[in-house]
């Protein structure tokens, strides 16, 4: 299965999920984050420099909890605002 690329608004959105994720962090450590959210330090390390700009859902949710974030706060961060259809 061949995956279609990103568009630059997907990967601006990744940018700014992860700088969010960076900055709600602060001193802690990725690999204290990461285990807390029950996923490798790697992973956290993609998320938060962008390579992986598309996290699954329930990964995004579990550094939510972690980080105590809400998931309203995330959409508010990272998703760009759509005109709503009339």
């Amino acid at each position: 299965m061949v995956r279609t690329p990103l568009t630059p608004e997907e990967r601006e959105r990744g940018e700014r999920l992860g700088r969010l994720l960076r900055e709600a962090r602060g001193d802690r450590s990725m690999a204290e984050v990461a285990a807390g959210a029950g996923i490798s330090a790697e992973t956290l390390r993609k998320i938060e420099t962008g390579r992986a700009p598309t996290p699954a859902f329930f990964t995004v949710a579990a550094l939510a909890v972690e980080l105590g974030l809400s998931m309203d706060e995330l959409a508010v961060h990272c998703v760009r605002s759509a005109p709503l259809a009339a």
